[in-house]
């Protein structure tokens, strides 16, 4: 597909990618020009009901005593009719999850709820025609019957009813809820049982509300997809209902059990209420720009009426919130807990309370910490991070360091250079003079002669790291906040003859501050003994700077942040019978919930964040400006990002379906709202996609599908296995270089005891546990994930197009993992393979659960 500079290096996110892999033409089905036909090569979640079992679950099998007839559609191929003139007797079965590990919920044990079910009113449900009425141009009338409770055991619970449908009833289309509990149940499916052709599914996956908080009905259709110009006549007043509910009308604080998708500003990180320090500006403005997320409708603060206040738990619209077997994986109070008691982790442990059943801890708490059994107590430790479990030196060497550039946890920053010399583009008048003194002469010095710099950047061997110009405007802001420091930074790499990246030469500067003039050094790989120092703390400053950036931008911004108002505006414009939000509702799994709680405690003012990385209070800030001048949605997808970055060329000979798209109201309206709301400090910019054809609505989803699945997996999962040693990836440098306007006596200290110098400028003990504590959170895959390509969802299982485009993908998936494993044996790649080399595994699509380094989920789930 590309002939890749990335692929001379053998950086896997780049070389590991098939030619049918998530690409532009990945979803292509030659020859067809209808919709839903250019969408089979992706896969996209299976239906709960055809799942083994990971969670409790509780299945209500309904019995009515109301009876109907009608036809009906099982899926997106097949309709079902019934035998002409004759009425057909269906059975409804309704599927509803409870808990995990077998314990009831409320649903069950309530009496009230209790009496209902023995009553036989647990759910009522309605089948909604297809058709309008053909003598009055209404719609039919529903055709309605009670649940009945059948059998329950620990996992489910099994409700019956039975539906009479007439003739002229016509196909189902919809069915209609009402919860008659006094508390929300978690529907998954209802199957229509009995029609001549077989069953009708009903995919729900829904938390429905009590009537006695909302009298409003749910709306669940069956899985049969449809474009809004093929809406069933019977069908259109409710898919236009449906989604004027998730819109709500913008008002009112949420409450949680409200399904409301709208979208406001970053208001509510800061706290001015609780301290003057804590106050924060809006991030979502001209001056600050940024995506949107999700409204809450918070009351605004005392001390600063644009800043909404803040609270215990965060809203999210219900069904985004984790499900309870996450839940028990990502225990906010388990992680508070264990931060808290951070000097014990590293020293003797915490000794656990004896669980009633074994195991609980070791599955409430995956690999966040290790679990030894000692004279009967549970003790928590720290895992080995592999990085140093595999070699303990390995973040001491500079192969290592510049290896990660392109196989560690950011991937994403290296540059090839196109320019000489470099320059910074910020006003002199304010930083300083502009021309780097990482100079020609001194790069040919250091590659020893093997060539000059002009043939170096002829043939493509100088990369860089450039932490330069979006840091420096905030070197003077952060150097005045206590135990943290600040450079602007530029990193120039060399790919040798054997494919191996080696560093040259480091530059640090600090812009002119007071009476002081612009300061800057280069430092250089030496053999001298003081210069070997100075060398290792520059690279120390330098992760740090890739630290910040990574967590900040690559991996909050581009990936989280960015993907929220896709779905937002996907669930405000996108009927859930619309293919192409069949299609990306799996890739957006679990990811405004994470977000929500990492406004709450991760990114906030005064969060860990904040206390743990350089940029410190400005570090959400810092990401603004990153959007502001970097992000572009058309150079977010591979291979764009790799040929903006130098990192690839583009390969010309893609195929293109000339089918428009236009007339879709439900695709361009949800296209115009992530451009103009969700992303709309930046829309008016000319690099927005257009939406007309089938190839621009596959750069679009090719591109929100790689960043949600591919991008954030190889960003997240390896984070504890190569930043769970601090030393080799630390989040904050603390001291500045000996040689910035040292004192006698600091100079003197650092050439007595250099290895104290590197110690002080290293996180400090409580910064890098909690720092540990929380990476392996993030790194660590919940028993319920669900990974690229590991499941059909079954609203297309029995579209043959699809299946086949399905087995296709998968069987590439498998391709590419074979890949993975070759060059990760593959001596003569020494960038993927050598002494206590950590292998590259973070694009293998499957995984178990815990924290392992692999796996690539449909969404961004952690």
């Amino acid at each position: 597909m590309m002939n890749s500079q990335l692929q001379k290096l053998n950086h896997a996110p780049s070389s590991l990618l098939p030619k049918s892999s998530i690409h532009t033409n990945y979803l292509i089905s030659h020859g067809s020009p209808s919709l839903i036909n250019i969408l089979p090569c992706h896969p996209v979640r299976q239906n709960d009901h055809n799942k083994k079992k990971s969670s409790s679950c509780l299945v209500i099998r309904a019995s009515s005593g109301e009876l109907g007839s009608s036809s009906s559609m099982s899926t997106a191929t097949t309709t079902i009719t019934s035998t002409e003139n004759k009425a057909v007797t269906v059975k409804a079965v309704v599927t509803v999850q409870v808990t995990a590990g077998g314990f009831l919920s409320s649903i069950v044990t309530r009496p009230l709820d209790e009496i209902t079910d023995l009553l036989g009113k647990t759910l009522l449900l309605e089948l909604v025609s297809a058709e309008l009425d053909p003598k009055t141009g209404l719609e039919k009338d529903r055709i309605k019957g009670y649940a009945h409770k059948a059998s329950h055991n620990d996992d489910e619970v099994i409700y019956e009813s039975n539906f009479t449908i007439p003739p002229d009833f016509g196909a189902v289309g919809a069915i209609e809820v009402e919860n008659e509990h006094h508390k929300e149940i978690y529907i998954k499916t209802i199957d229509l049982q009995g029609f001549p052709n077989g069953s009708v599914n009903v995919p729900c996956n829904s938390w429905v509300h009590a009537k006695f908080d909302n009298p409003q009905k749910r709306i669940f259709f069956t899985n049969k997809s449809y474009i809004p110009s093929e809406t069933p006549s019977g069908l259109k007043r409710l898919r236009e209902l449906e989604l004027e509910n998730l819109r709500g009308n913008g008002e009112g604080e949420r409450k949680t059990t409200d399904r409301i998708y709208d979208y406001d500003t970053y208001n509510d990180l800061g706290d001015p209420d609780s301290k003057d320090e804590l106050a924060r500006p809006v991030l979502g403005s001209k001056e600050h720009p940024y995506p949107r997320r999700c409204r809450t409708g918070r009351p605004r603060t005392k001390k600063d009426p644009l800043s909404e206040k803040r609270s215990s738990s965060v809203y999210v619209p219900r069904d985004e919130a984790f499900a309870e077997v996450k839940q028990l994986t990502f225990s906010a109070k388990t992680l508070k807990s264990v931060l808290h008691a951070h000097d014990s982790l590293f020293n003797e442990g915490v000794t656990l309370p004896k669980p009633k059943t074994g195991g609980f801890f070791q599955t409430i708490i995956p690999r966040l910490v290790k679990t030894i059994t000692d004279g009967g107590d549970d003790l928590l430790l720290f895992e080995t991070p592999e990085i140093i479990d595999r070699d303990k030196f390995a973040w001491f060497r500079d192969e290592e360091f510049s290896r990660q550039t392109l196989a560690g946890l950011n991937p994403y920053s290296i540059e090839l250079i196109t320019e000489w010399p470099l320059k910074s583009k910020l006003d002199p008048e304010i930083y300083g003079p502009p021309e780097s003194l990482i100079t020609t002469e001194l790069v040919e010095k250091e590659i020893k002669g093997c060539m000059t710099v002009d043939e170096a950047l002829k043939r493509k061997k100088m990369f860089i790291l450039d932490y330069h110009d979006l840091y420096m405007p905030y070197v003077n802001k952060v150097r005045e906040i206590e135990g943290t420091t600040l450079y602007g930074s530029r990193t120039l790499l060399f790919l040798t003859e054997d494919g191996t990246l080696r560093p040259v030469a480091i530059e640090l500067t600090r812009p002119p501050v007071g009476d002081k003039p612009q300061w800057k050094q280069v430092f250089t790989p030496t053999w001298d003994a003081t210069g070997c120092w100075l060398w290792r703390l520059a690279k120390a400053h330098v992760c740090a700077h890739d630290a910040g950036y990574h967590q900040l931008v690559i991996h909050w911004l581009r990936t989280h942040c960015a993907t929220e108002p896709y779905i937002i505006a996907a669930n405000r414009q996108l009927s859930a019978m619309h293919p192409i939000y069949r299609l990306l509702h799996p890739h957006f799994r679990y990811t405004m919930e994470i977000n929500a709680l990492a406004r709450e405690s991760l990114i906030n003012a005064g969060g860990i964040i904040e206390g743990c990385f350089s940029p410190a209070k400005y570090s959400i800030e810092l990401s603004s400006a990153a959007y502001d001048q970097l992000w572009r949605f058309d150079t977010e997808a591979l291979p764009a990002d790799l040929i903006r970055r130098g990192m690839a060329v583009e390969d010309p000979t893609a195929e293109h379906d000339p089918t428009l798209v236009e007339s879709d109201t439900e695709l361009q309206g949800w296209w115009t709202e992530v451009r103009t709301k969700g992303h709309a400090d930046k829309k008016d910019e000319p690099w927005w996609p257009v939406l007309k054809t089938p190839e621009n609505l596959i750069h679009i989803l090719t591109t929100i599908i790689w960043v949600t699945a591919g991008h954030h997996a190889a960003v997240n999962f390896g984070q504890y296995m190569y930043a769970g040693y601090f030393p080799n990836k630390p989040t904050i440098a603390r001291t500045n270089m000996p040689t910035e306007d040292p004192s006698e006596e600091f100079f003197k200290n650092f050439l007595k005891k250099p290895e104290m110098a590197l110690l002080m400028c290293f996180p400090s003990q409580i910064q890098a546990t909690k720092v540990m504590a929380v990476l392996d959170v993030l790194s660590n895959h919940s028993p319920d994930e669900e990974y690229l390509g590991e499941k059909l969802e079954s609203s297309w299982a029995e579209n043959p197009v699809i299946n086949a485009a399905f087995e296709r993908f998968n069987g590439n998936l498998k391709r590419l993992e074979g890949i993975i494993d070759e060059r990760n044996t593959n001596l003569k790649l020494k960038n993927r393979v050598g002494a206590g080399v950590v292998p590259y595994e973070l694009l293998k699509p499957l995984s178990t659960p815990g924290v392992t380094g692999m796996g690539v989920p449909n969404s961004i789930s952690i």
